[in-house]
């Protein structure tokens, strides 16, 4: 008795799939005891094509700018 599971996918397809859509995980944790900060991890991966990782490199930059021209200027 021959069994086939539908829709399986071999690995080629699988990274096929990922590398024209593209993955980006974005992780940041803080670890604190009693307020004081122990621990900071910041992460960015990102698995895609040239041009999706360019199309979110570009949007990140935006992003960090916009940010940097929203902080006050602190008085001297």
């Amino acid at each position: 008795m021959v069994s086939q599971s539908p829709d399986s996918s071999s690995l080629a397809e699988v990274l096929d799939r990922i590398l024209d859509k593209g993955i980006v995980v974005d992780t940041w944790a803080r670890v604190s005891l009693v307020g004081i900060e122990i621990l900071a991890i910041e992460a960015r991966v990102v698995v895609a094509s040239v041009d999706t990782f360019l199309h979110y490199a570009e949007e990140i930059t935006k992003i960090e700018i916009a940010a940097r021209e929203e902080k006050p200027a602190i008085a001297a």
